[in-house]
């Protein structure tokens, strides 16, 4: 690594947005909202939280994108998938949505039910997928549209020409921004973008953060989305243990430094992917410039 603190400290702020999903236990709720009241002073461009396939988190999603509506100030996008629901279902969702004031959806096509590595199967009478979706979002409400993309392409493309195929449906469908999987290689990110802008896409390419909470959860999703956990990181958190003082430090660096890369790239926005922790992203964006404000000092 080489990262600079005196470089880093130097630099503009840069904008930022968090994901959160929803808590299903008393614990995790109050560790979710300790979190959220962590991140709100650093004046995020929005935050979301994430919906389980199938709608199985339906009911929690709503219940806490409405809390931070009515508790903070904070943008809300709501996460919305195709999966094992009617066209009719998912419009009474959005709908739902639209009531509690939200207007901002990320729309994503889900996992199969079945679990990650099975064939996905459009549910009968629903959406087929997020550009699908994205036209059906549009037809009930001017929402601002998120969306995923891939550096590394999705597991089940064919090629990395068809996944930008793909993303250019999407916005072709009314998506406003593409959000990107984790992936630590910030030059791979860098030409992911340029790929998709030479495609003719012209909506801003997001790179999603991924703070490393804990190693052997990291290597769980990366092989769950087919993304790529360098070496070098193996070598870095392997052989911590329970050493959490020292995993901390090193992730928070790890985390500025590839954003302080992608700066160098010409990158200004960032979605952390914060697992309801808010300590590493906070230190993160931090270390980039931002800086928490109060009530009075943000009128």
């Amino acid at each position: 690594m080489s990262l600079s603190i005196s470089k880093l400290a130097t630099r503009g702020p840069v904008k930022a947005s968090f994901e959160f999903f929803p808590p299903t236990s008393e614990k995790m709720e109050a560790r979710l909202w300790e979190s959220v009241e962590r991140l709100a002073p650093l004046q995020p461009e929005f935050v979301s939280v994430t919906y389980g396939a199938g709608g199985s988190t339906r009911e929690r999603t709503h219940s806490t994108v409405s809390r931070i509506v009515q508790s903070t100030d904070m943008p809300v996008a709501a996460h919305l998938t195709c999966v094992d629901a009617s066209k009719d279902e998912v419009d009474d969702v959005i709908r739902s949505y639209w009531q509690a004031g939200v207007r901002h959806i990320v729309a994503l096509r889900g996992d199969p039910p079945e679990g990650v590595g099975e064939a996905y199967r459009p549910y009968e009478g629903g959406y087929a997928n997020a550009a699908d979706l994205s036209v059906g979002i549009k037809a009930i409400g001017d929402f601002e549209i998120s969306v995923g993309c891939y550096p590394e392409k999705h597991p089940e493309s064919a090629s990395i020409e068809a996944d930008i195929d793909m993303l250019k449906a999407k916005v072709d469908a009314g998506a406003d921004r593409a959000i990107t999987q984790f992936c630590f290689d910030s030059d791979q990110i860098a030409r992911y973008r340029d790929r998709v802008a030479d495609a003719g896409i012209g909506i801003p390419i997001v790179p999603g953060i991924m703070p490393v909470t804990s190693f052997k959860g990291l290597l769980r999703f990366a092989g769950r989305c087919g993304a790529t956990v360098p070496q070098w990181m193996h070598g870095l958190f392997s052989d911590l243990g329970d050493d959490l003082e020292t995993h901390k430090l090193l992730a928070a660096n790890v985390a500025a430094e590839q954003c302080m890369q992608l700066e160098q790239h010409g990158f200004d926005q960032f979605h952390f992917y914060t697992l309801n922790r808010a300590d590493l992203s906070y230190a993160t964006c931090y270390m980039l410039g931002m800086r928490p404000k109060t009530k009075e000092q943000s009128q």
